[in-house]
């Protein structure tokens, strides 16, 4: 067997909630620190090449903007609605390579568009790692609908795309430039590589039958 494709022994640890208290933590700490810990985990170009700040692909994902709570809380919401879903059907394990694997691939991503650009933002958020749960999810639960705004009902897959769709459309014409597009779209395709190379799977024709 490829030692990519070795599954985990299944378990259910309810990891999902777990990285919700871990970020609701530190989203508690950036305040507490008046901005220290921001600076310190926030993904930034050049705390990472001038100060060798690497854990910060990792630990931007667990950072928000504190300007408001709008961006955890959705976050979170999302994180605990298909999350939780999607660690139940492959494991604890599996759940948690799964979202810090793709969450960091969309950070590099995300870094090395930034490096080429000369850009130097504050990337911050699980957004990335997010729209790779909302696509696993959409691949193993394609029958399932949900809600947009609690009354527009909308097949997982076609939820997905559309928010895709909106991602790609929003970064090519600079609409809500504060919000890194980019990186969802890189989480994305963090999410399709995962499901080709860890699962062996097509998503697309997980989720379209085709």
């Amino acid at each position: 067997m490829n030692p990519l494709r070795r599954p985990f022994r299944y378990s259910y640890r309810n990891a999902a909630l777990y990285l919700i208290g871990i970020t609701a933590a530190v989203f508690a700490l950036q305040f507490l620190t008046r901005g220290m810990v921001f600076y310190y985990f926030a993904l930034n170009p050049v705390n990472v090449l001038a100060r060798n700040m690497y854990w910060q692909f990792i630990t931007y994902m667990f950072i928000h903007d504190m300007h408001g709570y709008s961006h955890i809380i959705f976050n979170m919401i999302a994180l605990l609605i298909f999350g939780t879903s999607l660690e139940r059907y492959i494991g604890s394990k599996e759940f948690v390579l799964y979202y810090l694997l793709t969450g960091v691939l969309a950070g590099v991503f995300s870094f090395v568009v930034y490096v080429l650009t000369g850009a130097n933002p504050y990337l911050v958020g699980a957004s990335g790692a997010l729209f790779a749960v909302q696509l696993a999810y959409a691949a193993f639960f394609p029958q399932s609908y949900i809600y947009i705004w609690g009354i527009l009902p909308l097949r997982a897959p076609v939820m997905v795309m559309l928010f895709t769709a909106i991602e790609l459309f929003s970064g090519l014409f600079g609409i809500a430039s504060g919000i890194a597009h980019i990186t969802h779209l890189f989480g994305f395709a963090a999410g399709v590589i995962y499901f080709f190379i860890r699962w062996g799977k097509n998503p697309f024709k997980m989720m379209f039958g085709r």
